[in-house]
């Protein structure tokens, strides 16, 4: 059964940058989609992005995507979000997640649709 681990969170200062990685074990991603959430205490998960398993399609539902760039490395089984100019609102913790329908050319921003998720890595932008 596929496994995912996050790591790459922490505190950092208004501003600054910080990239998660997703690294995935007992399968391979090539051919899934991969989604990064984010959740507040309390608050509902949130699709910051997602990339599809071919083609490299993105989608940035949210207002992040002048600020956070999502990327995948098969060779590495591991996908990337590389967040810059992080807020203190960009406050969460962050879920990698997969999804093993053949969709391909696409990536969804329901979390719903995805089938495995990681346990999550907690970012804290504060001064």
């Amino acid at each position: 059964q596929l496994q995912l681990v996050e790591s790459g969170g922490g505190l950092v200062q208004p501003g600054g940058s910080l990239r998660l990685s997703c690294t995935a074990s007992e399968a391979s991603l090539d051919e899934y989609a991969i989604g990064w959430f984010r959740q507040v205490p309390g608050g509902v998960r949130q699709q910051v992005s997602c990339i599809s398993s071919k083609d490299g399609y993105t989608n940035y539902p949210g207002s992040m995507k002048d600020r956070f760039t999502i990327s995948r490395d098969n060779a590495k089984n591991t996908g990337y979000l590389q967040m810059n100019s992080l807020k203190p609102e960009d406050t969460a913790v962050y879920f990698c997640a997969v999804d093993v329908r053949p969709t391909y050319y696409f990536c969804s921003a329901y979390d719903d649709e995805y089938d495995y998720w990681g346990q999550g890595t907690q970012v804290t932008v504060s001064s």
